[in-house]
């Protein structure tokens, strides 16, 4: 082998020790674009709503991005360039996390106003798995969280991505859940970007400014209340609280 053969293999086999090191490293702080993909039939059980639905439109194709550092994390909808007429048959909710006081605010789209929730980060208990897939790059592990008797959710979290955050306000995983998915396949998210940077302040807030705020209980009580002995009040209030 030459000289100069030599060199130029060394600056390879350098090269590549360096990024295996920086790949290994421990990410604290970046950007997510979450794909969300949402089947509308499985979603929408009302005879009435189902004659809307179609094989070309029952699945619904929407972009959210989670901005996160050590302290905090924003969720949110990217806004869409266009909206269609059925855009107002899924969620946009906006999550707020500070990891420090164990805080949350949540926007919430009720009838189209925004409600705000103020209350502390969710409690879940989680069982974790042995079950592993790759997410954009990242090694993932899967987490199961039964919510009730009914409702089963999985997520997949890297433990590569530091803090404890992830899409809809799920948290309490050792890392950052970059898929999320309701039992049946409904909804589900997958994060298709990942960018590795430090956020300013300012991108990471949200506020409820003048706007009344409730606890988590206090909304659940109002809805009960003003929705509950109708069909579609039922309705709407599972749906609301489906990551709640």
């Amino acid at each position: 082998m030459s000289g100069k053969a030599g060199i130029k293999q060394g600056f390879v086999v350098l090269f590549l020790f360096v990024f295996s090191i920086g790949r290994c490293q421990y990410i604290h702080s970046g950007k997510i674009t979450f794909e969300r993909r949402t089947n509308l039939e499985k979603r929408f059980n009302d005879p009435r709503m189902k004659r809307m639905i179609n094989e070309n439109n029952k699945i619904r194709t929407e972009g959210f991005q989670l901005i996160f550092n050590d302290t905090s994390s924003l969720f949110k909808a990217i806004p869409e360039e266009k909206s269609d007429e059925m855009s107002w048959m899924t969620t946009k909710n906006s999550y707020y996390q500070n990891l420090n006081s164990g805080k949350q605010m949540t926007i919430l789209g009720l009838f189209g106003q925004n409600v705000y929730i103020y209350d502390s980060l969710p409690q879940r208990k989680w069982k974790i798995t042995d079950s592993k897939r790759t997410i954009s790059g990242y090694d993932c592990r899967k987490a199961i969280y039964q919510k009730n008797d009914s409702t089963r959710l999985y997520a997949w979290y890297t433990s590569a991505l530091v803090p404890s955050v992830g899409p809809e306000g799920f948290c309490g995983l050792p890392g950052t859940i970059l898929g999320l998915a309701t039992e049946d396949g409904g909804i589900i998210y997958f994060a298709k970007k990942i960018e590795l940077f430090v956020p300013k302040k300012e991108d990471i807030i949200l506020e409820a400014g003048k706007n009344k705020t409730f606890s988590l209980n206090e909304l659940r009580i109002k809805i009960e209340k003003d929705y509950g002995n109708t069909p579609w009040g039922k309705r709407m209030f599972d749906d609301l609280f489906r990551w709640l």
